[in-house]
């Protein structure tokens, strides 16, 4: 298929226009081939993920985190320059999506996040740079907090980082991948959820979960960002006949 019409269904498909405020500049970053025969779908635009892509003969990447913030970069040197030189040598064209694959409710990253923890009839909830980009719902009937924890430990392959008491149960839960930081405990609390899944628990969010009574359940920025490129990868499956992976490079972080 050709690139222009895989990035025009792209912009469609996550609602570019909706997330102009976002400083990541979402779309296509890099024009390599005009034509597409092999996309793969990453989480972070960087070398090692851009040599895989070479070496795998891919000519589209979909990133969660692309090269082009803002204003930047604005020199092309050191190792930007490495990371552009392999994809123009390769003839790969660069396609980023952040906030909007953080929102969207039916492949973004917050969406497959409610769906493997059990969530029933979620909304957007945690405004961020002028939109909803997280999710809260309710599960079927309260759960315990370690049964929630070991089934995101499994779908995440990777293990939790719990903040609060460990034995409690659990019934309404807000889900933001990656930094949800304090805005999406606080949102959390302010929304009647008991329990936060995000990405990051940091020591600030400490004391206040506690005294907000909001238990929090971390799994990595990287782990819970995985999920929203491989939904939207097998969605674009459905969708064109297309030679598919997904680049997968964890940082434990």
């Amino acid at each position: 298929m050709q690139l222009v019409e895989l990035t025009q269904f792209l912009d469609r498909e996550l609602n570019l226009e909706a997330f102009r405020q976002d400083h990541s500049n979402n779309g296509l970053q890099v024009e390599g081939s005009a034509e597409v025969r092999r996309a793969a779908f990453a989480v972070d635009a960087c070398l090692a993920t851009f040599e895989l892509a070479a070496e795998k003969g891919v000519d589209f990447l979909f990133v969660h985190h692309g090269l082009s913030w803002g204003a930047e970069p604005r020199r092309f040197t050191g190792v930007t320059a490495r990371r552009l030189r392999t994809l123009f040598n390769a003839g790969i064209s660069l396609y980023a999506a952040h906030l909007p694959l953080d929102a969207n409710p039916v492949f973004g990253n917050n969406a497959e996040l409610s769906r493997l923890a059990g969530l029933i009839e979620t909304e957007p909830y945690c405004l961020y740079d002028g939109v909803k980009i997280g999710r809260i719902g309710d599960l079927p009937s309260p759960r315990p907090l370690p049964e929630i924890a070991a089934r995101l430990e499994r779908e995440l392959k990777t293990a939790a980082q719990i903040c609060g008491e460990p034995e409690s149960t659990v019934s309404r839960i807000a889900v933001v991948s990656g930094g949800g930081g304090m805005d999406a405990l606080e949102q959390a609390a302010s929304a009647g959820a008991d329990l936060l899944i995000t990405g990051e628990l940091t020591h600030v969010m400490f004391h206040c979960a506690r005294e907000l009574g909001v238990k929090v359940l971390a799994f990595g920025h990287y782990a819970t960002e995985t999920v929203g490129p491989q939904a939207l990868m097998r969605h674009v499956g459905g969708k064109f006949p297309l030679e598919l992976t997904f680049l997968d490079f964890p940082t434990g972080l």
